[in-house]
C-alpha cells in the first residue's frame, strides 16, 4: 500500500477570485480564458466578452496566428476602462522553430509587440521539441526540420527574459514526466508552470503530482477533453458525452462541462476552458457555488483511459513533407 500523499491544492477555491501562487508570489487565476481554435474576426469580440465576463487570465500563443487581433482588442479594452494591464494575468508561448537560443528573445518582442503589451506575466515553451528557424512571421507548421539546440539552452535564455524583465515567470507546455524532472534539476530559475493535455479521460496522476509537490503550476490546455470537436472531427471519446459525467451534473443541476472543470480544479489543476459565444464563457466560470463530494471524484477518477487524445494539436503531422517525418503520419515527439 503507498503512503504517498496527495500534494495540497494551491489555492483556496471558497474565495471570491481564487488565485495560484506562484514560486515568485505572483498570483494566477485559476480559470482562464483559452484562444486557441478562436477564428480571425472573432478572437478580438470574444477577448472582449470574457473581459466583460470577468476573466482575467488569457492564455495565447504565437502560433495560433491571432495575436495581433487579440492586441487590438486588449488595446481596446484598456481604453474604454474595461480592466487595467495590471488586473490581467497574460500568458503567451515560444514555438517550436524559436528555440534558438538568439531567436527566444526576438520571438517574445515580436508577439509582445503583437499584443501591444511591455511584458508577460508567463511565458512557456509550448512542445519539448526544437524545429529549424523559419521566421518570426512564419512559424514553421509543415515540413519542420528538427533544429540542433538543446532544450536547456533554449531554457537558459528564456531565464533570461526574466532577468530583463521581459517575462516575470517562465513554464512549459506538453512536458512529460522525466523531462520535467531534467529540467527541474538543472534550472536556474524553476518551471512555474507545466500546461498540459489533462482531462477525465487523461488524468496523468504521476506527472501532475510530481508538478504540484515542486510548486509548479499545471494548467490544463483541455479540461474538456477536446470537446465536441475532436469527437466530430476524430471520432474521438469525450467526457462529455460520459453517462458518469451526466449523472453526476443532474445530480447537481449543473452542466456536464461545469464537473469536468470543476473536478479538475478540486485537483489543484488550473484550467483553460475555451469558447466564443458569451453564454459559454459565463458557464465556464461559474464553476465557485458548488462541490463534487470524495465520491463523484473517486467515480471520475474511474474514467480514466491513460491514452493521450492529442487533443492539443500534437505537432507529429507538422513534420509531414519534411525530412524529418519518420512515419506515414510524421513523426510523433512523445513517443
Amino acid at each position: 500500500m503507498s503512503s504517498y500523499t496527495k500534494p495540497a491544492p494551491n489555492f483556496d477555491l471558497s474565495s471570491p477570485s481564487p488565485a495560484y501562487t506562484l514560486a515568485s508570489g505572483d498570483k494566477m487565476p485559476i480559470i482562464a480564458y483559452g484562444t486557441f481554435r478562436s477564428n480571425p474576426g472573432e478572437v478580438g469580440p470574444a477577448v472582449i466578452e470574457a473581459l466583460k465576463a470577468g476573466y482575467r487570465h488569457l492564455d495565447l500563443a504565437h502560433v495560433y496566428g491571432n495575436e495581433e487581433e487579440i492586441g487590438k482588442a486588449l488595446k481596446q479594452a484598456f481604453d474604454e476602462g474595461i480592466v487595467t494591464r495590471e488586473e490581467l494575468f497574460i500568458t503567451g508561448k515560444l514555438w517550436n522553430s524559436d528555440h534558438d537560443v538568439e531567436i527566444v528573445p526576438q520571438a517574445a518582442a515580436h508577439s509582445l509587440n503583437n499584443l501591444q503589451l511591455d511584458y508577460f506575466d508567463l511565458y512557456l515553451i509550448h512542445f519539448p521539441v526544437c524545429w529549424k528557424h523559419t521566421g518570426l512571421a512564419t512559424p514553421s507548421d509543415g515540413a519542420s526540420e528538427l533544429g540542433d539546440t538543446p532544450l536547456i539552452d533554449t531554457w537558459r535564455a528564456m531565464e533570461d527574459l526574466v532577468e530583463k524583465g521581459v517575462c516575470k515567470n517562465i513554464g512549459v507546455s506538453n512536458y512529460p514526466m522525466m523531462l520535467m524532472h531534467d529540467l527541474v534539476t538543472q534550472a536556474k530559475i524553476q518551471p512555474a508552470c507545466n500546461q498540459i493535455e489533462v482531462h477525465a479521460y487523461y488524468q496523468r496522476e504521476s506527472l501532475v503530482n510530481y508538478c504540484l509537490s515542486r510548486n509548479i503550476c499545471v494548467s490544463a490546455h483541455t479540461p474538456l477533453g477536446g470537446g465536441v470537436l475532436n469527437s466530430e472531427t476524430w471520432d474521438a471519446p469525450i467526457p462529455l458525452k460520459d453517462a458518469i459525467i451526466l449523472e453526476i451534473a443532474k445530480n447537481h443541476g449543473k452542466s456536464r462541462a461545469q464537473v469536468l472543470l470543476r473536478s479538475l480544479l478540486q485537483r489543484g489543476i488550473v484550467i483553460l476552458p475555451k469558447s466564443v459565444k458569451p453564454h459559454r464563457m459565463a458557464e465556464n466560470k461559474d464553476i465557485l457555488d458548488f462541490s463534487l463530494t470524495e465520491e463523484e471524484m473517486k467515480k471520475i477518477a474511474t474514467l480514466d483511459k491513460y491514452v493521450s487524445y492529442k487533443t492539443n494539436p500534437n505537432p507529429r503531422s507538422s513534420f509531414m513533407g519534411g525530412p524529418d517525418a519518420f512515419s506515414a503520419l510524421g513523426s510523433d515527439i512523445f513517443d
